[in-house]
């Protein structure tokens, strides 16, 4: 492959699920931070109901992809990307990936038709926290809480916090963690990893990038958290807009498959 960023680093080959064989691929689909491509299983499943193919990828360090010990800015994350944006698709980004996507963008606007971020993309560490320092204390993972059990018990625990879900959101959530050789949970994406995105969203918030943007964006909104970020992002984008899942989980697009395969139709169309 050849090289798409600075610095002359060639994109890794990430795992992908493609969902929809015979489809043309219209969208791919960025999973968000210490997540995996396996969230996405629903909505591929529904947007090949519907006539539409995608690509679900897990990011560098993420699920199955390769886990190199450096290369976690925006530029080596974009690039990982590029060779899968064939026939300018739609490309659709979970939080942390909803920023990924708002950067894939802003660099090669004429390899997208256009961007969706679900419950992410406006994610502006610099203006709810302070300083570096105590944004990566507040996005340390709660590793005390999972790392070391037994699977078992944790896949007990995702169930009962995820009633009612779709057996395709409940898969997903366990694929964010793996069980060792003892049969213990231990997280895919490790701390030194997570640390260093967490300070590439720091050094690149998405929010410089709105009033140039060159293609549309579609906000697909779950969290309160997230409708003030949102709000401005609409106000600076030439071609923005946003639907509001009222209640819905973080994880809209596990909770909710056909309601976000719907809404990403329409925006296609």
């Amino acid at each position: 492959m050849g090289c798409d960023r600075l610095g002359g680093v060639p994109p890794l080959d990430l795992h992908a699920i493609r969902h929809g064989d015979g489809l043309p691929v219209r969208f791919v689909l960025v999973h968000g931070l210490s997540s995996n491509a396996r969230l996405w299983d629903g909505v591929g499943a529904a947007l090949a109901e519907r006539g539409f193919g995608s690509v679900a990828v897990d990011l560098r360090g993420h699920g199955e992809s390769p886990k190199p010990d450096d290369g976690y800015d925006f530029d080596s994350v974009v690039g990982d990307l590029v060779p899968l944006l064939v026939d300018t698709p739609v490309v659709v980004g979970q939080s942390y990936g909803g920023n990924v996507v708002v950067a894939l963008a802003a660099r090669h606007p004429e390899l997208v038709q256009g961007i969706v971020c679900v419950d992410g993309g406006a994610i502006d560490l610099r203006e709810r926290i302070p300083s570096l320092e105590e944004a990566i204390e507040a996005m340390k993972p709660p590793y005390h809480l999972f790392e070391g059990r037994p699977w078992a018990e944790h896949e007990a625990r995702v169930r009962a916090m995820h009633e009612g879900w779709p057996e395709t959101g409940i898969a997903g959530q366990l694929a964010n963690l793996e069980a060792d050789a003892d049969g213990n949970v231990r997280a895919r994406l490790t701390w030194s990893r997570h640390r260093q995105i967490i300070e590439a969203m720091w050094h690149e918030p998405p929010t410089p990038h709105f009033a140039s943007m060159e293609v549309p964006v579609l906000f697909l909104v779950a969290t309160e958290r997230m409708r003030p970020g949102v709000e401005r992002a609409l106000a600076a984008l030439p071609n923005g807009d946003a639907v509001w899942f009222e209640g819905a989980h973080h994880d809209v697009h596990a909770q909710h498959p056909d309601l976000v395969a719907d809404a990403l139709v329409r925006f296609h169309r």
